[in-house]
């Protein structure tokens, strides 16, 4: 049997008022709260993924460096490259390459560079970058020391 449409009515206007029920406007601040307390752990996951991927890049710049250096001290030509031409030219791969957030690209040269003496030998270069990072890393350095970023390219001379 079916209930009248009245006592159905009725029912209805018998529900206490909304701001007395759970999840109103008194519970409002505790999300507030909740928002202040994960927020700082958000920026900190998302600054680290950004710096993350920062210091991959930077890790292939410096990869291709050693690479376009080796590889232009290497090829046959006549008078071959000099050390300095050799490392300048990862220098100029750094410089133009790496994100640096504002400070200076600075690639070093840990090993002696030789340039090529003869077809068949071996020509090293090794290039070395110190990441500075933007946020992260001057918060991490105390603890970590310093990341280094090391490429090594050996090719043999044409």
């Amino acid at each position: 049997m079916r209930r009248p449409a009245s006592l159905h009515l009725r029912r209805l206007r018998t529900l206490p008022p909304r701001h007395h029920q759970p999840g109103g406007p008194r519970h409002a601040g505790a999300a507030a709260v909740e928002f202040a307390l994960i927020f700082p752990l958000l920026l900190f996951i998302v600054f680290g993924v950004i710096e993350f991927g920062t210091a991959l890049y930077d890790k292939s710049v410096v990869t291709n460096a050693s690479r376009e250096a080796a590889r232009a001290g290497v090829v046959l030509k006549s008078p071959a490259m000099t050390s300095a031409q050799i490392k300048q030219v990862a220098l100029n791969y750094c410089t133009n390459k790496l994100v640096t957030y504002g400070a200076a690209a600075t690639c070093t040269f840990p090993l002696t560079v030789s340039p090529c003496a003869s077809t068949g030998t071996a020509l090293t270069v090794q290039v070395s970058y110190t990441f500075n990072g933007l946020l992260l890393g001057p918060l991490i350095r105390p603890f970590t020391g310093p990341l280094t970023i090391n490429a090594l390219t050996t090719m043999l001379c044409e």
